[in-house]
Formats: structure tokens, C-alpha cells, sequence
């Protein structure tokens, strides 16, 4: 007859104080997500006056209606859409490729090319000259500004680098080398194929930061054709803003209070549209995700 293993009265302590502590930290991430699904399908009133805390008030689609029929809106997401996979492609692109010179300990001048790569992560020039930079260049109403802008993070360069310095051993360049296989080869047809974990990571890092990014389209694009999704929801929560605040003066009427009502229903619905790909894209590269981090930490 097998017995359990007995245990303590500080093994029970530790258990349930992990557990409430852990619950609770699942109550504080995950009910702002909660109330913003049930807050964007209730009665517009009863959101706006507080009264939707846990269930939903009744049920509307009215926001949901007229982000459908929004057309800016969708001129919006299309933009993001384009700058994210441009974005996307370019940074991963150019981080592999950097990262892989960088973990190569026969390149030459390689400890003052990585210097001059860490002093930017430091030391910014500023908004200002790169405005005058990139005006100078006539890249003002580029899309490609968005794009080429922030495409490469030292700090995933860096990342990039200690996981081929941990993960692929030197051995493997040597025998390729004997091949006949030389630099360029060897990155295409051993790096990369053995890199699908740090890969993924710089994946979802260069997605999701250019999904969220909104600044430098505010900076440098005049035109609202080519403004991203971001920048259309920055509008509509200004507006509904501004809305209340005349209300709050008593310079509204009720017409008024009942679009300002809908306005925070749209901007729900809004936050739900614009998270929606990147919450169904994560869970498909979390494996990778998660290995790649932790390979890449383990030395610098």
C-alpha cells in the first residue's frame, strides 16, 4: 500500500499563500480585460455612470455599428497592418543578420562596431534633429518612415547574439567550412533553420511594438490616409474627451450626453478590434516565446 508524502504545516502555509497571491494577481490582469468585453456590448448610460462593475447592463451593438461603418477607421487598421508586416520583416531581418556578425568572434573590429551600436541605447539625438533629418531626406508623409524608424532594438540584437553564442556551437561554422560552405551560406542554411525559437521572440517584440506605435506616425505623417489605427483610436478617445468635459460644464444637452454615452461604448469596441490579432496570433508562437527568452538570458 503506497502512502503520500506527508506534508508540513509550512508546506500547506507556503501552498496557500502562493495560490491566494497568485489568484490575485489573475483577478488584477485579467478583469481590466474582462470589463472592457463586457463594457463594450452593455447599455451605454449604464457604463458611462458607473453602473457595469462585474456583470454587463443590458446588451447593445450600437458601438460595435458604427466602428463597422467608420470608414477611417479601417483605413486605419490597414495602415497598421502594412506597417506591421513591413516593420516586422525589415527588424527581424536586420537583427539576425546584425546579431549574427556580432556573435562572431573572428570579425574584425568587432568590439568598436558593437560600441558604436550601444552609445545610441544611451545617448538619443533627439527629436528635433531627426525630424530635420528625416524632412531633409523629403520622408515627411512616407509611409516608409513608420516602417524604417525604430526597425532595429539593440536590445534584441543583443539578445539575438547570446542565444546563437549559447545555442549554436562554433563547431558546426568549422565543419561547414570544410564543406565549402562559407558566411553567408552558413547563416541561411544552419543559423536560421536552428533559430526558429529567437526568431519567433523577435516576432512578436517587433509586432506588437509596431502594432501599439503611434508616435512617429504623429511626428511625420500629415496625410490621414496613411495614419495607423493607433492614431484613429487616439482621436475618438480626445473627442469623447472633450465631450465630457462640456458636459461636466453643463454646456451639453441631453443629445449630447447620449452620444458622449455611445462614444464610450465605441471606444470599448475599439480597444477590442485593435487587440483582437494580436491576442489570436500569441498563443501559436508562446512556445517559442518562452524558450527563446530564456535561452538568450543565459548569458551576455
Amino acid at each position: 500500500m503506497k502512502t503520500g508524502v506527508r506534508r508540513s504545516k509550512a508546506d500547506i502555509v507556503y501552498d496557500t499563500v502562493n495560490i491566494a497571491f497568485l489568484t490575485l494577481l489573475l483577478i488584477i490582469v485579467f478583469y481590466p480585460l474582462y470589463f472592457v468585453v463586457i463594457a463594450s456590448f452593455s447599455d451605454p448610460s449604464a457604463v458611462g455612470t458607473g453602473k457595469v462593475i462585474l456583470f454587463p447592463k443590458g446588451f447593445n451593438l450600437n458601438g460595435y455599428d458604427l466602428i463597422f461603418k467608420y470608414k477611417q477607421l479601417w483605413i486605419g487598421y490597414r495602415n497598421t497592418v502594412l506597417y506591421t508586416i513591413g516593420g516586422t520583416a525589415l527588424s527581424v531581418s536586420l537583427t539576425l543578420m546584425t546579431a549574427y556578425a556580432f556573435s562572431r568572434k573572428d570579425m574584425a573590429g568587432r568590439g568598436f562596431i558593437v560600441m558604436l551600436f550601444i552609445i545610441p541605447m544611451f545617448i538619443h539625438g533627439g527629436l528635433i534633429p531627426t525630424y530635420l533629418l528625416v524632412r531633409k531626406l523629403h520622408m515627411i508623409d512616407n509611409p516608409l518612415t513608420v516602417i524604417i524608424l525604430g526597425c532595429v532594438s539593440m536590445w534584441n540584437i543583443i539578445i539575438t547574439r547570446t542565444f546563437f553564442q549559447s545555442t549554436i556551437p562554433h563547431e558546426l561554422f568549422e565543419a561547414a567550412k570544410i564543406d565549402g560552405c562559407g558566411n553567408l551560406g552558413y547563416f541561411f542554411k544552419v543559423v536560421l533553420p536552428l533559430s526558429k525559437a529567437i526568431i519567433a521572440v523577435l516576432v512578436v517584440f517587433s509586432a506588437v511594438g509596431q502594432w501599439n506605435s503611434f508616435f512617429n506616425a504623429l511626428i511625420y505623417l500629415n496625410d490621414r490616409n496613411l495614419i495607423p489605427l493607433q492614431l484613429v483610436l487616439r482621436e475618438i478617445l480626445s473627442s469623447q474627451t472633450q465631450m465630457m468635459q462640456q458636459l461636466e460644464l453643463g454646456i451639453g444637452d441631453q443629445d449630447m450626453a447620449q452620444k458622449t454615452f455611445l462614444a464610450e461604448s465605441v471606444k470599448y469596441g475599439i480597444i477590442i478590434v485593435s487587440s483582437l490579432p494580436v491576442l489570436c496570433i500569441y498563443p501559436f508562437a508562446q512556445k517559442y516565446f518562452v524558450k527563446g527568452v530564456m535561452i538568450g538570458s543565459l548569458k551576455g
